[in-house]
């Protein structure tokens, strides 16, 4: 039974917190709302926002919008206001929300387990071409985000993607985010156990279940079976990672308490081991004890990895397992750590049966709705329907025969889509940044564009493993703590001493191989306009200076602070 201030749970709620007296705990009696964000929760749920989208907003129009609703729980179903044009980075944090507001919405698909066929995706692309000037980003969440979108046009989006079996529904908000999945489940040659089952229950179960549509935060999950570690499993709130079990066979090792912004942690391991029947228990387990004993006070200690980071992985199971599950989980083994630094599934690989699966890049995740619609005429031809997109903000045309490869990729190339990318190309993420995002400082997804182009101009032998995140913010939606080369955005002084667009830069971050955050050089800020000078230079450095085999992560932890800036 879920608990909520009408009706706590009984054992739960008798629980002593401690030091965290006073958090906003529903599990211990703290039910009245201590922040603005809690408040307009309690006075209605967010899922309930969709009627009046379709009755009165769409009719009357974005100035009738309670403010309720416009910044708060229209998330719940995928909107949030786009940042007025001509607003440059001094004015974030600044202005008022409505002087930062556009009558405009960004509005995000969710795909779980970045599943797509030819027929959703060419719905994708329609609705980019008709309703939002032709926008469509592919995320770092195997989410695809318009733009432009007016609220007007919400209602006949929202019937067009369920028309297809899509899906805005808690794609933001307080809600459990769209669920992460390997891109090449139940069809990767070297997968040990296809998750796509448990997706589909969790997503049955959870979505727009009103026991769970009011978190504290976010919750951001994933569930792989790839020995690539395909999907961040060390920065979601809950994962579930691909092991083999000595005595039980293929399974997942749990993981929980990760994430990143300001305050970022890795998970960590709950030491046990889950069948594929479990998974949706054990989810639905940890949500509910994120939903019961988050930290409700402050926003910024709102997320589940302060609760982890404070009770401890022991004590996190012993809660799930007396006070949830009910029983005792498994003990199990750690995932292996992956063979290689790319997690990607770029390029062409055999499936187990037999056909192929061709990986491809566009340039930092943007697309646009004439350009998708082509990709799914191209899986038509050249494949059985069926797309995946990644964590790393690619796609992924499956089922091709051999027969079919070479003018798959060359139809793929035709369209500026690297089967084969650059290491520039095929590592450079970018977040939203300042063209849409009311959060953002700086720009990032034209700049991470040109930036690939110019790397690749200036150092076209370079061919190392590299993953460059680039952030408009402080937030890291592109996961800046975690790359080799991560720029958060921000305003700095050049030589002239004025306040432009730059970067502070974190070196050596990684997921997968010996997963940790990036080292930060003591005053080193980049602007914008010497960032490919900077990122040259410290490449070639990286070049001469490194040992044999040796990562740039590796190198990076252990060069001079001369050499990193």
């Amino acid at each position: 039974m879920a608990a909520t201030p009408e009706n706590p749970t009984p054992a739960a709620a008798r629980r002593k917190t401690g030091r965290h007296r006073g958090e906003g705990q529903w599990a211990v009696g703290h039910f009245t709302p201590l922040n603005g964000n809690e408040q307009f929760k309690k006075d209605d749920d967010g899922l309930n926002v969709r009627t009046r989208i379709e009755t009165v907003y769409s009719k009357r129009g974005f100035d009738s919008i309670d403010p309720n609703d416009l910044r708060g729980r229209m998330r719940w179903w995928g909107l949030y206001t786009q940042r007025k044009q001509g607003l440059d980075g001094t004015k974030t944090g600044v202005l008022e929300p409505e002087e930062l507001d556009d009558e405009y919405f960004m509005l995000r698909v969710r795909i779980d387990g970045g599943r797509l066929t030819t027929e959703q995706l060419r719905v994708i692309g329609e609705i980019s071409e008709e309703f939002a000037r032709g926008t469509a980003d592919i995320t770092d969440r195997q989410n695809v985000q318009y733009h432009w979108i007016r609220i007007e046009d919400v209602p006949e989006i929202w019937n067009r993607l369920e028309a297809v079996g899509l899906s805005t529904t808690e794609a933001c908000g307080d809600t459990p985010r769209v669920i992460l999945g390997s891109p090449v489940a139940g069809i990767a040659a070297d997968e040990i156990i296809d998750g796509t089952p448990a997706i589909d229950e969790i997503y049955r179960r959870i979505v727009g279940n009103k026991d769970f549509s009011n978190l504290p935060r976010k919750f951001k999950s994933a569930v792989s079976g790839s020995p690539q570690l395909d999907v961040a499993h060390e920065i979601n709130d809950i994962a579930f990672v691909g092991v083999n079990h000595p005595e039980h066979g293929p399974g997942f090792d749990v993981w929980v308490g990760g994430g990143l912004s300001t305050n970022p942690k890795l998970g960590v391991r709950l030491g046990t081991w889950v069948s594929l029947d479990e998974v949706p228990d054990v989810y639905e387990g940890v949500i509910s004890i994120f939903r019961d004993y988050g930290y409700r006070r402050l926003r910024n200690r709102a997320r589940l990895k302060f609760l982890v980071a404070d009770w401890g992985p022991e004590k996190f199971r012993q809660v799930l397992e007396d006070e949830y599950l009910r029983r005792k989980l498994t003990d199990g083994p750690a995932p292996d750590q992956p063979a290689g630094q790319w997690r990607d599934h770029m390029g062409v690989h055999r499936q187990n049966d037999g056909r192929f699966y061709i990986g491809f890049a566009p340039r930092v995740g943007r697309v646009d709705g004439a350009t998708l619609t082509k990709i799914a005429g191209l899986a038509e031809q050249h494949g059985s329907g069926r797309l995946r997109t990644t964590a790393d903000q690619k796609m992924i045309l499956l089922d091709v025969e051999e027969a079919q490869l070479e003018s798959a990729v060359a139809a793929l190339e035709a369209l500026d889509l690297r089967v084969n990318p650059t290491p520039f190309r095929r590592g450079t993420m970018a977040c939203t940044g300042i063209e849409f995002c009311k959060l953002a400082i700086v720009e990032t997804k034209a700049r991470g564009a040109s930036l690939i182009d110019e790397l690749e101009r200036r150092i076209p032998e370079f061919d190392e493993p590299l993953t460059i995140n680039i952030n408009g913010c402080p937030n890291a939606c592109a996961r800046i703590q975690v790359a080799d080369i991560g720029l958060k955005g921000q305003l700095v002084l050049d030589d002239a001493g004025n306040r432009v667009e730059g970067y502070q830069v974190h070196l050596g971050g990684a997921l997968g191989l010996e997963a940790g955050f990036g080292r930060k050089v003591r005053g080193l800020k980049v602007t914008a306009a010497e960032l490919p000078d900077y990122v040259e230079r410290v490449l070639k450095r990286f070049q001469s200076e490194r040992e044999t085999g040796e990562r740039f992560a590796t190198w990076a932890a252990r060069a001079s602070e001369e050499a990193l800036s």
